[in-house]
């Protein structure tokens, strides 16, 4: 019966497609009219058949998906209730962020060490602190997002010198395991565009191969963050794992990659701001289809108020909808076999492997950073994103399009919504995470 039923279709050339749809355009031009070209020189055809097929495909480590839940850790106490009850209400894994030490005993308390997975974000560099904590976990469901180069690109300083920074940071890895992280989130957050993204993040992990050796591949992970562009978020997620297959194979080695992902922030608006709840819910679609390991959902206001209940609940039931009410339980590999998803990871892996390629040709990634080259490189696609947003070619509702006329800026913001100018001395320009609505927000908001 299947048979005689498809039998009844005859094949029909993408020539012949092309030529029906040119036809019915009645004088328009096919390329002009339906042919998309994006920032990263993409061309997006109207239709995509088996000849698009790169037989591309792309394996998690994992089946699932974890849930995780990011805390600030100011208080240990707090922070470790906070954890506990993110625990008790979904989450498997909880990523905690410290700008200094802290007493871990207190801080983990009453925590499965065996069964949750840990993700520790620090803003400093401390080998021996970072060496117990491990010591006390004792588990491999700990890792350390220790970037010293994510840091020097971020805030424009080593946290010591590069000779110090590297020490400390070998002696970490020397004692213990999945300690060194990669930012891609840097890179989205400040306007790079998914090219961009994906050849910088690849130039970034190769300086640490360069440095320590093969031998720290299997410790190497990944922060990545995903946009509103959904295919092409996708695309984004599974064309990294093949460049980092590909990268790994000239070191003789079949390491699997962790992905860390988060939605971006860059896109998220002070006006309209509940809107900011399903650009969220696209970008962990994206995350959960591309292949990620863990996603740790943003909350709606994380950029203009403090980490509050609300927020952090709706945030976290965001993922467990997806999870367990669209049975989203073992997605990773959904988008094998989509022709138009197979072309773009194809597209984006090699546009990425270009850049790559240039910037190893260079000299590497730190000498372009430290020439500037990566940060004028961003700076000329954010200048392209503004534009487009104020032409409304980039659209963000609620903000420049369909905008709410009764809505007015309050200053009553917990947290300044704005990139805040820092007057320190950096040895290299420090590449700015920025909101693409900020100049819009700002020109209109009493704080400025």
């Amino acid at each position: 019966m299947t048979k005689f039923l498809f039998d009844e279709f005859h094949k029909i050339s993408p020539a012949a497609w092309k030529q029906k749809i040119q036809f019915d355009l009645k004088g328009d031009d096919y390329n002009d009219t339906l042919l998309w070209k994006t920032n990263e020189g993409i061309v997006v055809k109207p239709f995509y058949t088996s000849e698009d097929r790169t037989n591309l495909t792309t394996k998690s480590s994992q089946k699932d998906f974890n849930i995780c839940q990011s805390i600030f850790v100011d208080d240990e106490k707090i922070a470790n209730s906070l954890a506990i009850d993110a625990l008790n209400r979904g989450a498997n894994s909880i990523q905690l962020k410290a700008n200094s030490t802290f007493n871990y005993a207190i801080l983990l308390r009453n925590i499965n060490l065996k069964n949750t997975i840990l993700y520790f974000n620090f803003s400093f560099l401390d080998a021996n602190f970072t060496i117990e904590l491990s010591k006390h976990i004792n588990s491999q469901n700990a890792y350390f997002q220790v970037d010293i180069i994510g840091n020097l690109a971020e805030t424009g300083n080593w946290f010591y010198n590069l000779k110090n920074d590297f020490s400390i940071l070998e002696n970490i890895v020397n004692n213990t395991t999945n300690s060194i992280s990669v930012s891609l989130d840097l890179y989205q957050n400040s306007g790079a565009s998914i090219t961009q993204q994906l050849a910088y993040t690849l130039a970034h992990a190769n300086e640490y191969l360069n440095y320590f050796g093969s031998k720290v591949a299997s410790r190497i992970h990944f922060i990545f963050s995903v946009g509103t562009n959904y295919f092409f978020e996708i695309s984004k997620i599974r064309a990294f794992r093949i460049l980092w297959k590909s990268l790994l194979r000239e070191y003789s080695l079949n390491n699997n990659t962790h992905i860390f992902t988060t939605p971006t922030l860059r896109n998220k608006t002070l006006k309209d701001y509940n809107v900011n709840m399903l650009r969220t819910t696209s970008e962990c679609m994206s995350a959960i289809f591309g292949g990620s390991n863990t996603i740790a959902n943003v909350a709606y206001d994380a950029f203009f108020q403090k980490s509050n209940e609300f927020g952090e609940r709706i945030s976290r039931n965001q993922l467990l909808i997806l999870k367990e009410e669209c049975q989203f339980e073992s997605p990773q590999n959904y988008a094998n076999g989509s022709y138009y998803i197979e072309s773009i990871t194809h597209q984006l892996a090699e546009n990425a492997l270009f850049i790559f390629k240039e910037i190893e040709n260079s000299g590497g990634f730190l000498k372009q950073l430290k020439s500037g080259k990566i940060q004028e490189k961003i700076k000329q696609n954010v200048l392209k994103e503004n534009n487009q947003f104020l032409n409304k070619e980039l659209v963000l509702v609620g903000t420049n399009y369909l905008q709410n006329k009764k809505e007015s800026h309050h200053s009553k913001f917990e947290l300044y919504p704005f990139v805040k100018e820092r007057n320190i001395k950096t040895l290299i320009p420090p590449i700015n995470r920025n909101r693409i609505s900020e100049l819009d927000e700002k020109n209109k908001s009493p704080l400025k």
